[in-house]
């Protein structure tokens, strides 16, 4: 499946998708980790300010639970031409991922529109992150994601009963960590993720949008990223999001 030809007069569109449904449960923060204050803002409120500074964005839709109570508190008159709320989350990043494309268009976004999706976690994503995703993508007849190549010796673990042991060596040449926004074209990505979430096993298999693409036969592209751009996770995660958000 290809869209790279595209009449100019129908210039495909860029549009920002943010998965905000889960509960964070490796933070260790006592809630979704996505309204965790850092920096005096939500970790989610930091990350929608950077998308908003992309022009290159016509829109960008948060996708919450159903049961979302927080979201307009933390993150106070978001909903505008611009920034797009929907109440559509599943139980997975993926299924979450699949409703918001399905909102999207509902709202008017084509086939052949480039759909960003993009970490609420990832607060300290700067507007020339993205922009340069979209830049090496947009005439690309698959699309591509922000990743950086592991620089550190990576280890293959087994546990015993003292805890874990190393098993092996890994080797790193050719390894890249996957960043996001990922960006694909709305055309290709839903019809993926609804392939791959059609059975169990493969679905368990989808961590990330890329993965869905890879496994109908592409190859996305890597566009180098940014160490900065972190997803935090980890409960020390939160200090080092802090230090690197006052400067700013």
């Amino acid at each position: 499946m290809s869209f790279a030809i595209v009449h100019p007069e129908f210039k495909p569109r860029c549009f920002a998708l943010v998965p905000c449904a889960g509960v964070g449960e490796r933070a260790g923060v006592g809630g979704p980790k996505q309204y965790h204050p850092v920096a005096g803002q939500a970790v989610v409120a930091h990350t929608l300010s950077s998308l908003q500074r992309v022009p290159e964005l016509e829109a960008t839709l948060v996708v919450l639970s159903p049961t979302d109570t927080q979201f307009e508190q933390h993150v106070p008159g978001f909903e505008s031409e611009r920034g797009w709320v929907a109440r559509v989350g599943g139980a997975t990043r993926a299924e979450s991922v699949l409703n918001g494309l399905n909102e999207l268009m509902e709202r008017g976004v084509g086939a052949h529109d480039w759909v960003l999706v993009h970490d609420a976690a990832r607060c300290l994503l700067q507007p020339a992150h993205v922009q340069a995703l979209i830049a090496a993508c947009e005439d690309d007849e698959v699309g591509g994601l922000l990743a950086l190549p592991l620089a550190d010796t990576l280890k293959d673990a087994v546990a015993d009963d003292a805890g874990l042991r190393v098993r092996a060596t890994v080797d790193r040449s050719g390894k890249w960590a996957a960043q996001t926004p990922q960006m694909f074209r709305l055309g290709l990505l839903r019809p993926a993720l609804l392939q791959a979430l059609s059975d169990p096993e493969t679905a368990a298999q989808i961590t990330d949008e890329a993965s869905a693409i890879e496994r109908i036969g592409h190859q996305p592209r890597l566009v180098p990223g940014a160490y900065e751009n972190f997803k935090v996770t980890w409960p020390g995660d939160f200090s080092l999001a802090e230090r690197l958000l006052h400067p700013r």
